[in-house]
């Protein structure tokens, strides 16, 4: 069944991560972003962490468990993530091969294996030294992916045990990047105390599989406790240790007050109806979005309209281009998209599969 205000939460986690990259595009234009941030809104990548370590709890039932289910919980998540991101990563590709200079970061593009690597998920180093993929943004994908992996690993014994599995291991990675360094690129990424998060969120969903649920009153302190949390790191992004306690746990907090109330199914009312298609767009959203602050910014230089617009009406302009093209994107690309991969790898999946009955 839908979590509905878990989908709510989803739009909120992508709109902070547009707001972060927003307050930057409105600096380039010179109009005033450089105050204090209310809110750290680098922290939607925290909020969607711990959302996707509950969501893989929740949507892991018996089917999983059977003959197979290693591989179909993998199909799926394929589907999912990545048609999208390889579109993205392509057009990013294209731009920086056919205009370097119109990126910052375009040397990389020249590089056939930290290409490959990008696409294949594979923590590479750029040649200034940092772990970042090609398209920037799918560093969190690369956390995504290898914790599916290592999901995936654990699956065939229940919810319980693949959360164990998984979470030991996570803390063999944490606890050997703080004991010994440096180590090489892939290990160095994956074991940053930032994985805690995706358990964080399958905790949640653990004890929301178990039947806890809070009461209203309960919730809506938890929600205000989080916020308050993370408006305490609103000053600076925490490294290390730091972040996974100061901005996972207040995100934490913000997924159980969404997912863990006694109504699986809050009414489709027109105010709720447009957060809950965002959500299903989040992942658009957060893919498409500095494509759609960079063509507005372009359009106000060329027109000569900052001046005029000032920094709150080129921010709208951009936040409204950015859910205009997340949500085109959403219902044009990525969800013919992902269904079509998803049907014909469930069907590669289970030609084997009858082959063996």
């Amino acid at each position: 069944m839908r979590l509905d205000l878990l989908q709510v939460l989803r739009a909120l986690a992508a709109l902070m991560v547009v707001a972060h990259h927003l307050r930057h595009e409105l600096g380039a234009l010179s109009l005033g972003s450089g105050g204090a941030a209310l809110m750290p809104w680098w922290a939607g990548v925290d909020v969607f962490f711990v959302i996707s370590g509950f969501i893989m709890v929740h949507a892991t039932g018996p089917d999983y468990d059977r003959p197979g289910g290693r591989a179909r919980f993998l199909v799926h998540r394929i589907a999912r993530v990545v048609p999208l991101y390889w579109l993205v990563t392509l057009l990013f590709l294209l731009v920086a091969l056919a205009a370097p200079r119109a990126l910052g970061d375009a040397a990389a593009a020249a590089d056939p294996a930290y290409v490959a690597a990008s696409f294949l998920f594979w923590p590479a180093a750029r040649t200034d030294g940092s772990l970042l993929p090609l398209y920037g943004l799918g560093w969190t994908l690369n956390y995504e992916m290898f914790f599916y992996a290592v999901f995936a690993l654990g699956l065939g014994h229940g919810r319980a045990r693949t959360v164990a599995w998984t979470a030991a291991l996570f803390a063999v990675l944490v606890a050997a990047g703080a004991a010994f360094r440096p180590l090489p690129a892939p290990l160095a990424f994956w074991s940053d105390p930032i994985v805690a998060e995706f358990l964080f969120g399958a905790g949640l969903g653990l004890v929301h599989h178990h039947g806890l649920r809070l009461a209203a009153a309960l919730r809506l302190a938890l929600a205000l406790a989080g916020l308050a949390g993370l408006a305490l790191v609103a000053s600076g992004e925490p490294a290390g240790f730091g972040r996974p306690i100061l901005a996972g746990l207040p995100a934490a907090m913000l997924v159980a007050a969404a997912a863990l109330g006694r109504s699986e199914a809050p009414a489709r009312r027109p105010l709720v109806r447009l957060p809950v298609l965002l959500g299903d767009a989040s992942y658009a959203l957060y893919l498409v979005h500095p494509f759609a602050l960079r063509a507005v910014r372009e359009a106000v230089l060329r027109l000569g309209a900052a001046p005029a617009l000032g920094g709150i009406g080129v921010g709208a302009l951009m936040l409204a281009g950015s859910v205009a093209a997340a949500i085109l994107t959403y219902r044009l690309v990525e969800r013919p998209l992902t269904r079509r991969l998803r049907r014909r790898l469930d069907r590669a999946d289970a030609a084997p599969r009858a082959k063996t009955v």
